[in-house]
């Protein structure tokens, strides 16, 4: 089992109710996907067969309804499946004809797919700092990295919250600088009223099975307002290939099966109740978390009051320097959590030659040393955050040797 199936297995398999190490004690996953799936099951099974019957399996029309919806929901006038949330920031920078020589501004703090699409143009990523308080991009820092070989900058929407777009949109104007926005984490989010994938040139999302809309394997979709470019998206996504054999770019294989559509589109019609319970679920934390007094020893997340949330993630910092300690007394009492991220992309060995070291991007590291993330997921029930709060209040109040 690769590493990514083995972690999607491991959230989804403790269930409440289970044993394990907290004895008879309710475990609680840090996501459960069989309890959004299992009242979905026949519609979803019978969206298949319709696609098996149909002998549609690419391109068919289950893609075209699911772009429709995507881009509806955006905002945007085109939106272009695609194999992956990572092929959608390589085709993004593909279509802008970023390569050999160029920069792109990136954050260090998100998922590795951000920075490597760059490296892989033979482009490179420019690491930026983020913001403490929301995990985004720090605007202010933006300009400072902005040299003559700058062609892009990426914010990424970590956690389900926006970047600051309208700063970072002044700026790109300002130095005439493509935005692309990685919004794998943030579909139904939005910054000022505006939603994720409609404020750069081109919005990718993910659909991994993890996220708040998620297939039943990769997938990934494009968002933009201008329709020459989602056709050079199309073009690239199909080996640059108009008509069949004839091929204008070299392009990628990068196509949405349409049994994956099929998943999403039932899926996507419940995105907007289980966005409200993810909220539901985040302010109930925020309540429970400060009546527990924690907050000496932990960090809430905040929200810009811009924004609008949708918590992929719901991450606090353990401050102290105890988080792995706390992490690993959580799974021993039953609670499911995770870092995201534990080494910043500019200390990844795969990136040394850019010549970033530690102390470069202060703010980044302190938050991979300090983040954790609590289970958040719309199933969660009021009894189980209960639980996951005194658990958490358990584990931070032992000694740092027993919590190891």
């Amino acid at each position: 089992m690769s590493s990514a199936s083995s972690h999607i297995a491991g959230a989804a398999q403790s269930l409440p109710g289970g044993g394990g190490a907290a004895g008879s004690s309710p475990r609680i996953p840090l996501l459960d996907l069989s309890r959004s799936i299992a009242p979905l099951r026949e519609e979803l099974l019978a969206a298949m067969a319709r696609v098996v019957d149909s002998g549609c399996f690419l391109h068919g029309p289950d893609v075209q309804e699911l772009e429709r919806a995507v881009a509806e929901l955006c905002g945007v006038q085109e939106a272009v499946a695609c194999a992956s949330g990572s092929d959608a920031l390589l085709l993004a920078l593909m279509a802008l004809g970023i390569g050999d020589g160029d920069e792109v501004i990136v954050p260090s703090f998100t998922f590795f797919a951000t920075a490597s699409a760059v490296w892989r143009l033979g482009a490179r990523p420019v690491f930026v700092d983020i913001d403490p308080h929301t995990f985004n991009l720090d605007p202010q820092r933006i300009e400072d990295a902005i040299t003559p070989l700058t062609r892009a900058i990426i914010p990424v929407h970590l956690f389900g919250q926006c970047a600051d777009m309208a700063a970072i949109d002044q700026i790109a104007r300002r130095w005439n600088l493509a935005v692309i926005e990685d919004a794998a984490q943030a579909i139904a989010a939005r910054f000022e009223g505006r939603p994720a994938g409609a404020w750069g040139v081109v919005g990718a999302f993910s659909f991994y099975p993890t996220k708040n809309l998620g297939g039943f394997g990769d997938g990934g979709m494009l968002t933009t307002r201008d329709a020459a470019l989602a056709r050079d998206l199309r073009l690239l996504a199909a080996h640059g290939m108009s008509p069949r054999y004839y091929h204008q770019v070299v392009g990628i294989n990068s196509r949405l099966d349409s049994l994956q559509a099929a998943v999403l589109r039932v899926k996507l019609a419940r995105l907007r109740e289980w966005t409200a319970a993810r909220q539901v679920n985040a302010r109930r934390y925020e309540a429970l978390l400060r009546a527990a007094g924690l907050e000496g020893r932990i960090v809430l997340p905040q929200t810009d009051p811009r924004c609008e949330h949708v918590w992929n993630q719901y991450t606090i910092r353990i401050r102290g320097g105890v988080r792995d300690a706390v992490k690993a007394r959580l799974a021993a009492l039953g609670v499911g959590t995770e870092v995201y991220y534990p080494v910043p992309l500019h200390l990844q060995k795969c990136f040394q030659s850019l010549g970033y070291g530690p102390g470069s991007l202060p703010h980044t590291e302190q938050a991979a040393r300090e983040v954790l993330s609590l289970p958040i997921f719309p199933e969660l029930t009021v009894e189980e955050q209960a639980i996951v709060v005194d658990r958490l209040a358990q584990a931070l109040a032992m000694p740092h040797s027993q919590a190891a």
